[in-house]
């Protein structure tokens, strides 16, 4: 790879996706350390970055291989991590926290054996708008929870939902996920899957 092509790879976009990753140390550092108000702000700032990136990729023609791997990379690392802050201190049901930690495993599990498989993971699946749908919930989740909490507010109707929408949509799109993944590995004449 040519230096040039190592330069392309740190556009607008891609910076944003690596500040998502950067900032969740620091939103963990700030809960632990039970400044909720920080913690919120931190985690605010990441999942914006989540919405600009991808937008900013569009406008400014950016796409890139790089930035297709790293987005959902460092989506699944804030989420998964705030997930189980948040269950630690049972301000959202702990099945919920296992439910998405489940899928983001199966998502990565299953694309590192479709990998070792020799299947060309990065043009074969892209990211669908169940699983966008997904991300945005539980971000909007993580959010709402940390400001009752934060503020002593009771849980409302709207948290209520969003834990039940956050549990379908993750069931939901990990199973789409699941479906595309077994019908990329190769088959033999049996029509079975080399796993």
């Amino acid at each position: 790879m040519t230096p040039s092509a190592r330069e392309n790879n740190w556009t607008i976009p891609n910076v944003l996706t690596v500040a998502r990753i950067m900032l969740t140390p620091g939103f963990v550092i700030a809960f632990v350390d039970q400044r909720f108000g920080l913690a919120w702000v931190l985690f605010a700032v990441a999942g914006l970055t989540d919405a600009l990136d991808g937008t900013l990729a569009r406008i400014l023609k950016q796409r890139s291989t790089f930035g297709a791997m790293l987005d959902p990379l460092a989506d699944k690392v804030l989420l998964v991590t705030s997930f189980l802050c948040l269950a630690q201190q049972d301000w959202v049901p702990r099945w919920l926290a296992v439910l998405v930690v489940s899928r983001d495993v199966l998502i990565v599990g299953g694309l590192a054996l479709l990998h070792y498989s020799g299947v060309d993971v990065k043009r074969g699946i892209n990211p669908a708008w169940i699983s966008k749908f997904t991300t945005l919930a539980q971000i909007s989740l993580v959010l709402l929870v940390m400001v009752e909490h934060s503020m002593s507010l009771p849980h409302p109707v709207l948290h209520v939902g969003l834990v039940w929408s956050v549990a379908v949509l993750t069931i939901l799109s990990g199973a789409y996920y699941l479906t595309v993944g077994l019908r990329m590995f190769p088959h033999n004449e049996n029509g079975q899957a080399h796993l």
